[in-house]
């Protein structure tokens, strides 16, 4: 690694930084020098890489994409997201390369820390819903992240601390986005049970969530009905005037 380089992936100085970044953005890079960069660069040269990615030709090219989509740095993550997204969104022939390598990744990263990483992320699965193996890997990683969610919430008393707590609330609550989308694909006794546990939270937004899910469908009328009634504006009104959300 490079002497003038933390252990963080920066240079040492914010003026190097800067001035690096700066002649990676005016510069070309042919598409195996973004590939080289992508397996060993620094965070910027990472991060432009990311962002200047050409083209997918092949499964390999994907799986480098997605080898830093998670377990890196957030800039990278963010920027391999932006990446990723745009591609599958834009480009039919890539959907099923990434459709075919790419589904518990994706569930890994749709519970980021970084909820612009997640929005992406779940944006990019409902594109790929249509495959039907990636549909069942992914739900299924999402349903095991759902129920480890529920488990540690019901762990949690009132002296825990807050950060603690809205972690797992901020995890299951993309989860249930993410379940949203795939919800008709799920056991109904699965999803029956998730809901029903997730329309008692506390925390309106999981409330909300629920809510949502159950405005695409005629099931949960029992949930439906208590969220019908429900403290919280938002989640009565997903409810009662769907199509506004």
């Amino acid at each position: 690694m490079n002497d003038n380089i933390n252990n963080n992936g920066f240079y040492k100085d914010t003026d190097t930084n800067f001035e690096t970044a700066y002649n990676l953005c005016e510069k070309n890079f042919t598409h195996i020098e973004l590939i080289n960069m992508l397996k060993n660069g620094n965070i910027p040269e990472k991060q432009i890489a990311a962002l200047k990615f050409d083209c997918i030709c092949d499964t390999k090219d994907a799986q480098i994409l997605l080898n830093n989509l998670t377990g890196c740095d957030g800039k990278i993550r963010e920027a391999i997201a932006h990446k990723i997204n745009s591609f599958i969104v834009s480009d039919p022939n890539t959907r099923e390369l990434f459709a075919s390598i790419s589904a518990e990744i994706f569930a890994d990263a749709t519970i980021d820390i970084n909820a612009n990483i997640c929005r992406l992320i779940v944006d990019s699965a409902e594109v790929l819903k249509e495959y039907q193996e990636f549909a069942t890997k992914y739900t299924n990683k999402i349903l095991s992240f759902t129920q480890e969610a529920l488990e540690e919430l019901d762990k949690f008393i009132f002296r825990d601390k807050k950060y603690v707590i809205n972690k797992q609330l901020f995890k299951l609550y993309w989860c249930l986005e993410a379940l949203s989308i795939f919800y008709d694909s799920i056991n109904k006794t699965t999803l029956d049970k998730i809901l029903n546990k997730c329309a008692k939270q506390k925390e309106y937004t999981i409330r909300e969530k629920v809510a949502a899910i159950i405005a695409k469908t005629n099931e949960y009328q029992n949930i439906k009905k208590e969220l019908l009634h429900d403290e919280n504006y938002y989640v009565r009104e997903i409810l009662h005037h769907p199509s506004f959300f």
